[in-house]
């Protein structure tokens, strides 16, 4: 199980949003590449990084920021936020970012995930950011008709390296994650599957931790993590010791 501390990224700082909402956003670092250092010292291998002004944009819009990032850190940093075409896909690559993920483009464009998969085998992630159970688009402000199941099942043989689930309606909140819609999900499909979206407290790592999330590779923890709910040494510990274990 791994563990995904996020930094999202607007207007070149570091925020967290409450459900996805750009005009609820705090502030948590003025600098992503010194929060992402911090998160490094703390023991973290990965990172999830968002560039939300691009999620909007539907374009990158805070290049800088992550080049900042993926200069400052030797983390596996995957980035979603604003990647829509095969340029962009390659671009990020090419700069070191370990994986892209697409989010509006897998629901309107699923050609270009299969494409880009098969081009970049493990490289490749699909954002699922479900609202009542409807993925959204476009920085979640747009509602789609279609399940996070259904768009899933369309890259079950693509090569995508994983789903990136997330509950819209927890996220930011601290209500803890939604994991009887994600573990749903990831026995639906054979996609590796990432929880996101609400993680609280050492309590949802111990869940993650479960038998029946075994199929879960790991979670996204955000707001926990800054405002000191979720201790890193602790919950990193439990993850190595259940490691052992197994």
């Amino acid at each position: 199980m791994i563990l995904f501390p996020a930094i999202d990224v607007k207007d070149g700082l570091a925020v967290r949003l409450e459900q996805g909402d750009m005009a609820r956003a705090t502030v948590f670092h003025r600098d992503p590449a010194a929060q992402a250092q911090a998160f490094q010292l703390q023991g973290f291998k990965h990172l999830h990084v968002v560039d939300l002004d691009g999620a909007f944009a539907g374009k990158p819009m805070n290049v800088a920021a992550v080049e900042r990032i993926l200069e400052a850190v030797g983390q596996c940093v995957q980035l979603g936020g604003g990647i829509r075409d095969m340029a962009t896909v390659e671009a990020w690559l090419e700069k070191g970012v370990n994986r892209v993920i697409i989010g509006t483009a897998a629901v309107r464009n699923p050609d270009l995930v299969k494409e880009a998969a098969r081009k970049f085998p493990k490289k490749i992630a699909v954002g699922l950011d479900a609202r009542d159970g409807k993925v959204a688009v476009q920085g979640w402000a747009e509602s789609s008709e279609l399940s996070a199941i259904d768009i899933a099942r369309r890259f079950e043989d693509a090569g995508v390296a994983a789903i990136i689930y997330t509950d819209i309606a927890r996220d930011g909140l601290l209500k803890g994650l939604n994991l009887d819609a994600t573990i749903a999900l990831a026995e639906a499909i054979s996609i590796p599957v990432i929880a996101s979206g609400g993680l609280a407290s050492i309590e949802d790592i111990k869940a993650l931790l479960a038998p029946r999330a075994k199929k879960l590779e790991g979670a996204i923890a955000g707001r926990a993590l800054y405002d000191g709910r979720l201790d890193p040494a602790e919950a990193l510990k439990l993850i190595r010791d259940a490691r052992t274990r197994a």
